[in-house]
């Protein structure tokens, strides 16, 4: 079977798991789409003011009203997708790189090695993620890749110690322990055998990372780190309508709504993607297990 035959299974498999898991593509989808061509979708320029019409609500020539300074809160929304969503994605590879490799050879490492690796997983694991991000961007400049470089840091413990637990469980395996006596190499373990068996499970992790890395950067944005207004993100939309809830008690909706649903929808993949992933193994476990059998009465 091909990759690109596996994968289609794969989505049509995470298709039907059910309702939930349907809606969340959809969502991703339509999200995935404002990402793409948010720019050009904007009915209006992002950064253009119109102090006249400031705090206006909702009306037809602007669906979603106007911010403090009479901007378009409709362009803005759909302007600060992609670098909303591309920031999320950046720091998300980031973490996969930094902490599934290491997870990975940490397996065949030599103690030591070992050993330092996880104590620096656990010191890591021990940082909070804002304050983190906040004082290395402090040190190297307030700039995107600085934030996503930081949030990715923090990432990389989720995905060592998951993709560490899933080798684990494929090392002990009789073909990897026959490689291994014959004298294979790790690197070589790796890429023919212990790759695919983990990758199911290092792609569950990833789609729940993006999720968290969303939050995470709209958080970052939110106290200004990392993107400087007027630079439109979903996180720095939320913090500038907070401060006008008198004027426009709706304001925070629209970017709180995109930043819950989009995270939402993640989670919800990610549920149905691990089901998906599982029912061929259950399935081939029912059909092993002798209590799961169903005999048809003779005639």
């Amino acid at each position: 079977m091909t990759g690109g035959s596996r994968g289609h299974g794969l989505v049509r498999r995470v298709w039907e798991t059910g309702t939930s898991a349907r809606l969340a593509v959809l969502t991703l989808g339509v999200v995935a789409t404002i990402g793409a061509f948010g720019a050009w979708l904007a009915p209006y320029d992002p950064l253009a003011q119109d102090t006249a019409n400031a705090l206006q609500a909702p009306t037809a020539a602007h669906w979603l009203g106007t911010d403090y300074i009479g901007r378009d809160v409709l362009s803005r929304l759909l302007a600060g997708a992609p670098l909303s969503l591309l920031a999320a994605v950046l720091a998300m590879a980031i973490g996969l790189v930094l902490g599934a490799l290491p997870g990975i050879l940490s397996v065949f490492a030599a103690r030591p090695l070992e050993w330092a690796a996880l104590r620096v997983v656990d010191a890591l694991l021990a940082l909070p993620f804002v304050l983190f991000a906040i004082a290395f961007a402090g040190l190297l400049g307030n700039g995107v890749w600085q934030a996503m470089v930081a949030i990715g840091i923090l990432l990389a413990p989720g995905f060592f110690r998951v993709s560490r637990a899933a080798v684990l469980s494929v090392a002990s395996a009789p073909y990897v322990e026959a490689a291994t006596l014959l004298g294979a190499k790790p690197g070589w373990l790796v890429r023919a055998h212990v790759w695919r068996a983990i990758a199911p499970t290092v792609v569950v992790a990833s789609i729940s990372a993006l999720g968290g890395a969303l939050l995470v950067v709209s958080s970052l944005t939110f106290l200004g780190i990392g993107v400087q207004p007027p630079t439109p993100t979903w996180g720095g939309m939320l913090a500038s309508d907070l401060e006008y809830l008198s004027q426009r008690p709706l304001g925070p909706a629209a970017p709180a709504l995109a930043i819950i649903l989009t995270v939402g929808a993640l989670n919800v993949l990610a549920d149905a993607t691990r089901d998906a992933l599982d029912r061929p193994n259950r399935s081939r476990t029912r059909a092993l297990d002798p209590k799961e059998t169903t005999y048809a009465a003779p005639a």
